[in-house]
């Protein structure tokens, strides 16, 4: 059965540019950014992991690892690794997994046939401390991935985990956020002491309440 928001994410031991990764011992208490890629070696992909090394000071901010896949062998990501280096200006600072056997492409369903054969699409995955998936996105191959989107998607998760808000359409870390409905107005104006706007009774807007 594919798999869905909220599922414990399937577990996996797999070799990668730096080493064995049994899953879920390697997550620990962080959450986790799973992304694939069709094959070493192609230039779209390339231009993504070197974006991805050169963010990982705001991923580490956020208690976050990132680990990247693709279904060729850890031989050949190594010499990858040199290319995107060179040609991104960076140094690619996170594992890549080797997949050669789509054992993990199988398990997160990130070959779709009819797009790609027997490659993987551009999924990902943001996964919880507690293993949980919290969020999917599917790109077609020839689309690059938009990973300010994925730290935005990510510093939403962790504010509306520890808060009772949710965050509107194009929210940015800072910006003001909606009152869960679940609260009603009195209760969302003791509990958000810098105020509460009621635009609608469905619809209240307050200060981001960790800035």
């Amino acid at each position: 059965m594919a798999l869905q928001l909220g599922d414990v994410v399937p577990d996996f031991t797999q070799e990668s540019s730096e080493g064995t990764i049994s899953f879920h011992e390697w997550a620990g208490d962080s959450w986790v950014v799973l992304f694939s890629h069709p094959a070493d070696y192609t230039p779209v992909c390339t231009t993504e992991l070197g974006a991805v090394a050169s963010l990982k000071s705001e991923f580490d901010k956020r208690n976050v690892q990132v680990l990247a896949l693709s279904v060729d062998d850890v031989e050949s990501h190594k010499g990858w690794i040199n290319d995107i280096n060179e040609t991104q200006n960076t140094t690619v600072n996170y594992p890549i997994l080797a997949d050669p056997d789509r054992k993990v492409a199988d398990l997160y369903g990130m070959i779709h046939p009819n797009s790609l054969n027997n490659l993987t699409v551009r999924s990902v995955f943001i996964i919880d401390p507690n293993k949980k998936l919290r969020l999917m996105i599917t790109y077609p191959a020839s689309t690059g991935r938009n990973f300010d989107e994925i730290l935005r998607v990510i510093d939403s998760l962790q504010l509306t985990d520890y808060h009772q808000v949710a965050t509107p359409v194009n929210w940015k870390d800072g910006d003001d956020c909606v009152v869960v409905p679940s609260i009603s107005t009195e209760e969302a104006k003791k509990k958000f002491p810098k105020g509460v706007t009621e635009v609608k009774p469905y619809l209240r807007m307050t200060p981001q309440p960790n800035k």
